[in-house]
């Protein structure tokens, strides 16, 4: 007899023999014993935008509605919250790099405002413009109040970290003041006397 015939006797005997693995496999997944699968590896956060980041954000937005592709109310409203931006960046660590507005601006010119033109890219323009899709306003007026909130956003967060260059402008000002004394009180100056005529005096002038 040859060994595939006894290969044949074996698993006639035995038929769970051929299908030991496969079994063992179906119980250790119906009673939920499985092996551990392998830890994956750890995901990584994404990069925190530079500024240079940032500012490249803020030319893809002014590129994304330049040529003609939105209508002109949201190209402007688009243009002032870049233009806010733009300002603000030089001054934001005023208000500290970790800080709420920090992020609100990072995520404005990343995320909040280039999603709103896409969101609006994406439609039909005449549909968009025309057909009400929230409380009778059009996809264009939604948009417009989402460019209106940003810019107003980024407006105050300006105001606030100016103020802050302010607060340094005022109180070196009152150091002076303390220090020099107020303007008003400098004493003035006599009034300069002429100096005595060295010239001669004529025979004919009176004693």
């Amino acid at each position: 007899m040859g060994s595939a015939d006894l290969t044949d006797l074996t698993r006639a005997a035995d038929p769970w023999a051929s299908t030991d693995m496969g079994f063992k496999d179906w119980v250790a997944k119906v009673t939920g014993r499985l092996d551990p699968e392998p830890v994956a590896a750890m995901s990584v956060a994404p990069a925190v935008p530079t500024e240079h980041d940032i500012m490249n954000a803020l030319d893809r937005a002014d590129a994304m509605v330049s040529g003609g592709v939105v209508p002109a109310p949201v190209q402007s409203r688009v243009k002032r919250v870049t233009a806010t931006v733009r300002q603000t960046m030089p001054r934001l660590r005023n208000l500290g790099l970790g800080s709420p507005e920090a992020y609100s601006v990072m995520a404005t010119a990343t995320d909040y405002l280039p999603e709103a033109i896409n969101g609006y890219l994406r439609l039909p323009r005449e549909w968009a413009d025309s057909r009400p899709v929230e409380n009778g306003k059009s996809s264009l007026l939604v948009l417009i109040d989402q460019l209106d909130l940003l810019g107003s956003t980024m407006d105050k967060i300006f105001d606030a970290v100016v103020r802050v260059d302010a607060a340094a402008l005022i109180a070196h000002g009152r150091f002076l003041q303390e220090k020099f004394g107020h303007p008003d009180n400098t004493p003035t100056r006599p009034p300069m006397m002429n100096p005595p005529s060295n010239t001669p005096r004529s025979s004919l002038d009176l004693p």
